[in-house]
């Protein structure tokens, strides 16, 4: 009956164990890397199994297994690891408390004005007007905000378009956006050298693939060229169909 004999620190172990993983399965969520960690959980599960029935043979290979592994792991999760790390060394202590509300209640209200910013997307895309505009979701963007000009303005449709107007002097760089403000413009963000991007994309697209790959934003991106609007989310091009599956991609994202 020793398995019964509970101590204090035992429970917050299995408490912080908890809170790990289920932190590491939202930040996966979505992902090709989900099935891959559902893959070494079961196997950890199996191991730990094979090491209480004292199956010696079985349970070498397999803790050898997992051993050598944690090496491809880190190739694996790169991103996500990056995500994370970033997560925990941020200094943004409302991205954590916005965090820590999913644990009071299944939904978050979505605040973020939507609809305004596709309008605004689809009537540059018309018109041929480049646009970049980062979406912050959890974790900070204070490394990239810092590089522009701050604001604080409430989203709407004519303010989007006056910024990225050609002549507008805040046109050049990136908008950032937390919640339904504008934090941020004119923002120069990192580059990707990531050589599968197509040749046909611009600096514009690459930024937006790169602050997608190194944070959990997501971004929109208006072609200067031919005015397509992209939407892009873990450093990949998300594909929709029309304005109206974007909204909802965006509404979905923003809402988590």
């Amino acid at each position: 009956m020793e398995f019964l004999d509970i101590r204090i620190i035992d429970v917050v172990d299995i408490v912080l164990v908890a809170f790990l993983l289920y932190y590491t399965y939202k930040l996966i969520k979505g992902t090709v890397a989900i099935n891959i960690f559902i893959g070494i959980v079961i196997l950890y599960a199996i191991w730990k199994i094979t090491e209480f029935l004292d199956m010696e043979m079985l349970s070498k290979i397999l803790g050898g297994f997992l051993g050598i592994g944690m090496i491809a792991l880190v190739v694996v999760f790169q991103q996500e690891i990056r995500r994370f790390l970033l997560m925990i060394g941020s200094t943004n202590f409302s991205a954590r408390r916005k965090f820590l509300k999913q644990f009071k209640s299944n939904e978050i209200d979505l605040i973020t004005n939507v609809e305004a910013i596709v309008k605004a997307c689809e009537k540059m895309g018309k018109s041929k007007t480049g646009a970049l505009i980062v979406f912050k979701r959890n974790n900070s963007l204070d490394f990239v905000k810092n590089t522009g000009d701050e604001m604080n303005i409430e989203i709407n449709q004519p303010i989007i378009e006056s910024i990225f107007f050609k002549n507008s002097p805040l046109h050049d760089g990136a908008v950032i956006i937390e919640e339904n403000i504008i934090n941020a413009t004119r923002v120069i963000l990192p580059i990707s050298n990531e050589l599968e991007i197509p040749q046909r994309f611009g600096l514009r697209h690459r930024a937006a693939v790169s602050i997608t790959e190194k944070t959990d934003a997501v971004c929109i991106a208006v072609s200067e060229e031919n005015g397509q609007i992209s939407y892009l989310k873990e450093g990949d091009f998300v594909l929709f169909e029309n304005l109206e599956e974007l909204t909802k991609l965006l509404e979905k994202d923003l809402s988590h």
